[in-house]
């Protein structure tokens, strides 16, 4: 294995377009309770370009960064103390931990050939998945699964999710569904995205483009806003119900936002959903782009308007 690999790289913070470079560095240093991992495949999500834009500057490490949270690949180093995955392993998962706690990896984001990652951040990889597949997974399944985990939400409960054909909300809407129970589950999104939502299991799709879900007459007992449509979301909640906030962050009960603490026996505990079929990874239609196309890629995620997950792929 070389020492040396191409990597995305930021030395400044700013628009993608700008200052996201492919670089030549060094292949990464495992410590005692890290992995080296052979990316196959890293997911993009909007805090990818948000970090890069220095909006989490207060949490991050110091500059320069590899960017890239989700990962799937191949394990090709273990650290002295690892002890849950051996060399050959496939597995997958977000890349950096608890931000407030430990700053995210300034050199071993996901979109680069090889990157080191904590034991505890990984899971070994669903079977029935291609690493394009399972590298689209990690945060968001984990965020959708946190949020309703933390609003205690309970077999034969109603959900709206705002922005259900998002890379969360299309996870949310599954996972209450097929994991939690849910007995009905009502998703917004655009007018041509409708027939997506009813196809990944919601009862009710409502076209935000012709409708205001908060004055329609129908009460929930949990919202999940994925899109940060805080106070609205609140509006349509019934008394007593909760909210949760992934894009909001000043919020008043019912509602409250989360803060995702990543850990790999979390992907594990869906793992029967995943190689059952019953909870299914989300690809956008233009997803994968390629390792060269990394700046387009990045691009159209900033647009919001990707259904399901952007992927990088062919990491060579």
């Amino acid at each position: 294995m070389a020492d040396v690999q191409k990597a995305w790289m930021y030395k400044e913070y700013g628009n993608s377009q700008e200052v996201l470079k492919l670089e030549q560095i060094d292949v990464p240093e495992i410590k005692p309770h890290e992995v080296l991992v052979k990316v196959h495949a890293a997911g993009l999500n909007p805090a990818d370009f948000k970090r890069g834009y220095g909006f989490i500057k207060s949490l991050d490490s110091p500059l320069p960064h590899v960017p890239g949270f989700d990962v799937a690949g191949v394990v090709v180093k273990v650290g002295s103390q690892v002890s849950k995955f051996k060399k050959g392993d496939e597995v997958y998962g977000d890349v950096n931990g608890d931000f407030v706690v430990e700053r995210p990896n300034q050199y071993a984001g996901s979109l680069a050939q090889y990157t080191a990652v904590a034991e505890k951040l990984l899971a070994l990889k669903p079977k029935n998945l291609s690493f394009v597949e399972a590298a689209s997974l990690p945060i968001a399944i984990l965020t959708a699964q946190e949020g309703l985990d933390r609003a205690e939400f309970q077999k034969g409960q109603s959900l709206l999710v705002t922005g259900g054909a998002g890379g969360v909300g299309s996870l949310v809407i599954q996972l209450a569904k097929e994991v939690y129970g849910a007995s009905v589950v009502a998703a917004t999104a655009s007018t041509k995205k409708l027939e997506f939502l009813k196809s990944i299991g919601a009862d009710v799709a409502i076209d935000y483009t012709k409708v205001n879900y908060d004055e329609l007459p129908e009460k929930y007992d949990v919202v999940y806003d994925s899109i940060g449509d805080y106070p609205k979301s609140v509006k349509v909640v019934k008394d007593g119900g909760k909210v949760i906030e992934i894009a909001a962050f000043e919020v008043d009960p019912p509602a409250f936002s989360i803060r995702l603490v990543v850990r790999g026996e979390n992907l594990e505990k869906l793992t029967p959903y995943i190689e059952s079929g019953k909870v299914k990874p989300i690809l956008d239609p233009k997803a994968p782009y390629t390792f060269s196309d990394v700046l387009e890629a990045f691009a159209y995620l900033e647009t919001g308007r990707a259904t399901g997950k952007v992927v990088i792929a062919l990491i060579e």
